[in-house]
């Protein structure tokens, strides 16, 4: 992550790479103010993680993270959540190359969801090639309409 990348959290800016963490995700700094501390209690372990696309506000998609994802994430400056299916760490874009560069976090005020503010390398964060997940749009009737074209073919991507 280059210079001039921040990180915010509960309005604290810190510059990202002059931070250390501990093992448990906790910022060390010596800023004023409370270090921030993720309750990774509930839910299982597993904390809701949206990831925004930093220039233009778009919802990108909504995934998990555990501390082990947390933590790399914030060694890495790149996106990485807890695969559900998987059952193990995944760095997103680690396959297609569509990776997140963290540009910005933010914490609820229950610190038990987080908001990364990325910029989408590859234009596409969606295994479907959309550049969202949420690319269908739900009719007040249940009907569906996708929104927007496929940036690339998931066939050629993950070979599936």
């Amino acid at each position: 992550m280059g210079p001039g990348v921040v990180l915010i959290f509960l309005g604290a800016v810190l510059v990202y790479g002059l931070k250390k963490c501990d093992r448990k995700g906790t910022i060390m700094s010596g800023m004023k103010g409370n270090p921030i501390s993720l309750d990774f209690s509930k839910g299982g372990g597993l904390l809701p993680a949206i990831a925004q696309d930093h220039a233009s506000g778009k919802v990108l998609m909504l995934a998990y993270i555990n501390e082990a994802a947390w933590q790399k994430t914030l060694e890495t400056g790149e996106a990485h959540y807890w695969s559900r299916t998987r059952q193990e760490i995944w760095h997103k874009g680690g396959t297609s190359g569509h990776v997140q560069k963290i540009r910005e976090i933010y914490a609820d005020c229950d610190n038990d969801t987080v908001l990364f503010k990325v910029d989408q390398i590859g234009g596409a964060a969606c295994h479907t090639g959309h550049e969202t997940c949420f690319h269908q749009r739900v009719e007040r009737d249940g009907s569906v309409t996708v929104v927007g074209e496929r940036i690339f073919d998931p066939e050629k991507v993950y070979g599936k």
